[in-house]
């Protein structure tokens, strides 16, 4: 939908028993709160504010509340590049090696758990691609198992607070194997920050922020979003808390704001941003690469993004120990629900799409339907190969079965 956007709060009433059916999650102390936002047809159809952004203070969450939405940043990222590729300055086919000589001559682990030194050449170079789809062989230090796990912790640091430059970071990562051979599997990973610097590269432009801002954030007006928070936003920035073993409670996790523009700018993980900063950008994507008269990508662009990229063969992996590749694909920096009769971790009909946080946060385009949801938590859980068989069972993640509740009250309100 074109045309200014109504940002009123009225709540249709079909959604108005969303709010009671989240509070539960908040009241039993699985969540120190919640912000949700539905748009549809050209208007913000309810907004769902619940519990607070910092309990130790007692502040409230707010409409407005700046949250870190990690992986959601992957998809912004991969837009920026996209908008490279349209104007010819990169291409999906083209080695990464053209913008990082670093990735010249990589290794490859003989086993994807073995030891370092018992490698193989690459078969061939890294493409931009193979980067937005993570089949580039590149890995996290949470999706690995055995010595290359420990390598990524050990070369790379923090994934959240790192002090690297660009260039050292690149040159720190290049000089790990890989743990797949490029294009061989979806194996998620640091892909999406190579990506970004890539593009930084490419484009001339000073910082990742930079070029973001430039291309995405100054064009759809997303004041709101960055990789760093200002002194005087950052009492609206929600605290991040995990489940503490010994108390059975929340505790707060030590992860400050930025407060100035950090070294490493991850592309992959490291926006902050609010409900109303990123509607926009999502509302871009459904709406075929346009919003509000600002356009960004072509249609065919946009479409070759919610396109599925993974063979069947891939599509037999896990994510992070979910058969999540059952009911959905990965196009270029997007999944995308194909089979929703076997989508596990999502709901809605075939063609929507999106991409999740580590924190809990999440959305979805829904063309069938012409609708964003949004849906904001701070929530902090271990990072392992299993994640997600965690998330389904473990103890201390009743918080995450907050947004399948959302997500179900949501559809099931809008077919009455």
């Amino acid at each position: 939908m074109n045309g200014p956007l109504d940002l009123s709060a009225d709540t249709d009433p079909r959604l108005a028993g969303i709010a009671d059916g989240l509070a539960p999650f908040v009241e039993r102390g699985d969540l120190s709160g919640i912000v949700t936002l539905t748009w549809q047809k050209g208007r913000v159809r309810a907004v769902n504010v619940l519990g607070s952004r910092d309990l130790e203070s007692g502040a409230p969450m707010q409409r407005d509340t700046l949250f870190r939405i990690a992986s959601m940043t992957k998809p912004v990222t991969t837009v920026a590049a996209m908008m490279l590729v349209e104007e010819g300055v990169m291409r999906l086919q083209d080695p990464i090696t053209r913008w990082a000589p670093e990735f010249a001559d990589m290794k490859v682990l003989k086993d994807p758990a073995g030891p370092l030194d018992q490698t193989e050449p690459a078969r061939r170079a890294i493409t931009v691609e193979d980067l937005m789809t993570h089949r580039s062989g590149l890995a996290y230090a949470f999706s690995s198992r055995g010595p290359i796990a420990e390598a990524h912790e050990k070369v790379l640091g923090s994934l959240m607070d790192n002090p690297m430059t660009p260039d050292q970071w690149m040159a720190a990562i290049a000089s790990l194997p890989l743990t797949y051979q490029p294009g061989e599997r979806m194996h998620y990973s640091h892909a999406t920050e190579v990506l970004g610097y890539l593009a930084m590269r490419a484009a001339g432009a000073p910082t990742l922020e930079a070029l973001l801002r430039e291309r995405i954030f100054g064009p759809l007006g997303m004041n709101d979003t960055s990789f760093w928070v200002p002194p005087e936003k950052q009492d609206r920035v929600a605290a991040l808390y995990g489940f503490h073993e010994p108390s059975g409670a929340l505790r707060r996790a030590p992860m400050p704001a930025h407060l100035t523009p950090p070294s490493h700018m991850a592309g992959g993980g490291g926006l902050y941003s609010t409900v109303d900063d990123y509607l926009p950008f999502a509302r871009m994507l459904l709406n075929n690469g346009e919003v509000d008269g600002v356009r960004l990508l072509k249609a065919e662009t946009v479409a070759d993004m919610r396109t599925n990229r993974l063979t069947e063969v891939q599509r037999q992996d896990p994510f992070l120990g979910m058969p999540m590749w059952a009911g959905m694909g990965f196009g270029l920096g997007l999944s995308l629900v194909d089979n929703p009769e076997r989508n596990m971790f999502g709901a809605g009909p075939v063609g929507c799409f999106g991409w999740p946080g580590a924190f809990g946060t999440w959305w979805q385009g829904d063309p069938e339907n012409d609708m964003v949801m949004i849906y904001m938590i701070q929530h902090a859980i271990p990072l392992t190969p299993d994640a997600g068989a965690m998330i389904a069972g473990g103890r201390g993640m009743a918080g995450r079965m907050a947004l399948p509740v959302f997500q179900r009250m949501t559809y099931d309100a809008l077919a009455e």
